[in-house]
């Protein structure tokens, strides 16, 4: 199997340089735009113990602020992914950039939980609105036997940018300082969106399908469920769904967690940043991987891995083996998150990507709000980290069954 550096290569010469310039473009910009949505995510996770100590805020009150945000991403998922067959995938980034951009600055100002909340909640209709775009800018970027490369490469931007909001919170140590990571994640995409105008080229495969947006998309119950896509499209939203229940409640609660067990506030720093490395590594390397090898052995082992590394998680004896766990939790389970993309993508045709994309995210965030929740529901009751952490084995159990019978069903053929 030919990498994507081979295949840019053999582009040049049979098309000319510019369509290894704009696919490199595109991959580039979107990679910067899911580095900013990354950090954004999980700005409010590392931020989390400062900000419950100032506005005075309970474990559930955490949960809630977590799940905000999450809920959020929902309708902005559904909505982006809608509109992306409809005017184009750079029209809907270009405003998902720039409304979770401002949002993430007015989250630096806000004084009370109920203003809180809401801001969280509507950044998130920006971060949601964002990714089925990236994912569908990515995965048409390249050939289809190249889209799970192509996705990861985009993808590894989040883990990575949740390696800047560590970094972020481990330099601005002080109680007051959390606003920074905020600021940070409010003016990157302010600055990037200018970039996407100039630069961005419109994906050409959504040109051609949509006779450059000239014609109307079908309905939403045809792209989810007609001819062979029901059964593939209930196990893409059963595979996002608990997967994403795992993936949110490590983003969101580690940082306490890890507070929890003794860590001092520059350890849960690290901890959190070897998460990241580890997830931007898996997000590389598995998905690079589903591209040149047998996808069921692909997904039976990351699944497995994360199973390893949950249990892992939650029986650390001391900070050395806390870190070591976070990284390959990271690796394995965002590494899946992104498998599970490039599937999406590969399942509905080029006219219909975007919105059976953004419903297949949309349904996934169902999971990303029930995981906080749950998380802060049963530290509320007094469980242990490791109990918490243990609760995650049977809802991962439940994602790769539904993957692995996903695998099987037939794919799109563009």
């Amino acid at each position: 199997m030919k990498s994507l550096g081979a295949e840019l290569s053999e582009s040049k010469v049979s098309d000319g340089p510019a369509f290894k310039s704009s696919t490199i473009t595109t991959l580039g910009l979107c990679f910067a735009v899911a580095l900013l949505e990354g950090l954004d995510l999980q700005s409010v996770g590392v931020a989390a113990p400062r900000m419950a100590r100032e506005f005075g805020l309970s474990v559930s009150q955490m949960g809630l602020v977590f799940s905000a945000g999450t809920f959020g991403l929902l309708p902005g998922a559904m909505f982006g992914g809608r509109l992306a067959d409809r005017i184009g995938r750079k029209r809907v980034l270009v405003i998902s950039a720039c409304l979770f951009g401002l949002l993430s600055i007015a989250t630096a100002l806000v004084s009370d939980l109920h203003t809180l909340v809401i801001v969280r909640i509507l950044t998130g209709i920006g971060l949601g609105g964002a990714l089925p775009n990236l994912i569908a800018l990515s995965s048409e970027a390249v050939s289809p036997r190249l889209r799970s490369t192509a996705v990861s490469v985009m993808y590894c931007g989040v883990p990575f940018g949740g390696v800047i909001a560590a970094a972020v919170g481990v330099l601005f140590a002080g109680d007051a300082d959390w606003r920074h990571i905020f600021y940070v994640g409010g003016v990157g995409p302010l600055v990037l969106v200018p970039l996407i105008l100039m630069f961005l080229p419109e994906s050409t495969a959504f040109v051609r399908a949509s006779g450059n947006g000239n014609v109307k998309p079908a309905p939403v119950k045809k792209v989810l469920f007609g001819e062979t896509r029901s059964l593939s499209t209930l196990q893409i939203w059963i595979s996002y769904f608990c997967t994403l229940i795992v993936l949110y409640f490590l983003l969101n609660w580690l940082p306490s967690l890890m507070a929890a067990r003794g860590l001092s506030r520059p350890e849960v720093g690290y901890v959190q940043i070897f998460f990241n490395i580890g997830a931007g590594l898996g997000v590389l390397f598995i998905g690079a991987l589903m591209d040149r090898i047998r996808a069921g052995a692909v997904v039976t082992g990351m699944y497995v891995g994360i199973i390893a590394s949950l249990a892992a998680l939650s029986m650390a004896p001391d900070f050395t083996a806390l870190v070591a766990s976070a990284f390959f939790a990271g690796m394995f389970v965002t590494g899946a998150q992104s498998v599970l993309y490039a599937l999406a993508a590969a399942f509905y045709p080029t006219a219909m990507r975007g919105t059976g994309v953004g419903a297949a995210v949309a349904f996934g965030r169902l999971g990303s709000v029930v995981g906080p929740l749950a998380a802060g529901q049963l530290l509320a009751m007094g469980s242990s980290s490791a109990i918490v952490i243990g609760a995650s084995i049977p809802v991962t159990l439940v994602a790769a069954a539904a993957a692995l019978l996903l695998i099987g069903r037939p794919r799109a053929n563009d």
